[in-house]
């Protein structure tokens, strides 16, 4: 009840925030550090995750392919975090998506690399025995 208070205007019923502010606070307070959460702590997170959202969506949207369909896909957010500089913390996150077949061939080359590297330490062992 508390939480709806908090996000109305003074003047209207229009919300400051659109998150649930008790999920984000279950989510602030699931970090070891935090003891106790201001009221307005609370609601400045709130709104500034709602605003990078809104930022991550415009920049995803304005340069991603599904501009001509007037959709969000998640390789165009993916390829924004992988592409711009100030969301790259967020390539993990969201990494580009590749088919099954193609992550498989990707391991088999990288352990047919790490086997060729073993074998030629293992010569140059022997070699300077």
């Amino acid at each position: 009840m508390a939480d709806a208070a908090v996000g109305k205007e003074k003047c209207g019923d229009q919300r400051l925030v659109s998150l649930p502010l008790s999920r984000i606070r279950v989510i602030m307070k699931s970090s070891p550090e935090v003891s106790s959460i201001n009221q307005e702590a609370l609601v400045l997170t709130a709104k500034a995750t709602e605003l990078f959202v809104q930022y991550l969506a415009t920049c995803s949207y304005r340069h991603g392919s599904g501009k001509a369909k007037k959709a969000l896909t998640y390789s165009d957010l993916a390829s924004t975090a992988e592409d711009s500089e100030t969301l790259q913390f967020l390539a993990d996150i969201l990494p580009k998506k590749i088919l099954a077949s193609k992550y498989l061939k990707m391991l088999k080359e990288k352990r047919e690399e790490e086997e060729d590297n073993e074998d030629d330490g293992s010569d140059l062992g022997e070699a300077l025995a």
